[in-house]
């Protein structure tokens, strides 16, 4: 099955890539891998603003995070023109906006993981790092950057 049949099955419509909001550009392709910029999340097309520890759940971030997995999904096709080019998705990097005694931050991140993991199977396991910081631009809950390989 195709990432689109399966993105159909999920009911998934990939969005168009967003202007970068400052000085860079939403991915670089350099031979094989492609680096997509940190996405923020997004809710209702405004940027998802909360504080784990503080004003959102854990189960508020997955939901943000999976969000952010769509957004990301959507530069990549821009990127590569068919997401059944990619042959591993290799890395993702998370920033999980939290309190200084909030520990969860990669179950947040599973929100995205798990999103990709259910599209690509094998070729979406991937190394992650996921982050606690004081705040993200905008006051964005999650912000996530993806490392793909195409073929």
């Amino acid at each position: 099955m195709s990432i689109y049949d399966k993105l159909a099955e999920l009911n998934i419509t990939l969005p168009p890539v967003a202007a970068p909001a400052a000085a860079y550009v939403p991915f670089v392709q350099t031979g094989n891998l492609v680096f997509l910029s940190g996405h923020i999340a997004k809710q209702d097309g405004k940027v998802w603003t909360g504080q784990f520890g503080k004003t959102m759940t854990t189960a508020e971030g997955q939901a943000a995070a999976r969000a952010v997995a769509i957004d990301l999904l959507g530069t990549l096709h821009a990127a590569v023109g068919d997401l059944n080019r990619v042959t591993r998705i290799v890395k993702l990097m998370s920033l999980v906006n939290s309190t200084a005694d909030f520990t969860e931050q990669h179950l947040v991140t599973n929100g995205a993981s798990e999103l990709i993991g259910q599209l690509f199977g094998a070729r979406g396991a991937h190394a992650r790092s996921a982050f606690g910081v004081a705040q993200i631009p905008m006051g964005a809950c999650v912000e996530i950057e993806m490392i793909a390989e195409v073929g």
